[in-house]
């Protein structure tokens, strides 16, 4: 459980740390519940110097980390994939980047290897409760 939206940052970052290539994370979470928040602590760790905003207008945004790409999508808007252009996740998904995924569709393509799940639940106030699976 946090307490602040710098503690929702550092169990983030704590997750970021172990994040390799071609890792996918996929977080839950109703609106507000400090997804893009868990997002910035995990690409500081991976090494992210700029503004990490949430995605959800512009549904994706791509940051470069080092020799790194880190995405950060927002499907909120998206019910399913299935009216979308095939490739739309091309860009996003790969075996020489990390990606987050907020909001993921039920019928999001084969990422590869297992993601890493992560439920946000919020508690009131400035408290959540993050669980992180896989």
């Amino acid at each position: 459980m946090t307490a602040d939206a710098a503690a929702t940052e550092a169990v983030g970052w704590s997750l970021g740390e172990r994040l390799r290539p071609g890792d996918v994370v996929l977080l839950a979470g109703e609106l507000g519940a400090g997804k893009t928040t868990f997002v910035r602590g995990a690409c500081r760790a991976l090494g992210v110097d700029g503004p990490i905003t949430s995605p959800t207008f512009a549904i994706a945004n791509r940051y470069p980390a080092g020799g790194l790409t880190v995405a950060h999508l927002d499907l909120y808007r998206l019910a399913s994939l299935a009216d979308e252009d095939p490739d739309l996740l091309d860009d996003y998904l790969g075996a020489d980047r990390v990606s987050f995924i907020e909001w993921p569709t039920p019928d999001l393509p084969s990422l590869g290897r297992d993601p890493i799940r992560v439920t946000l639940e919020h508690l009131g106030g400035d408290r959540r409760r993050i669980e992180v699976s896989g």
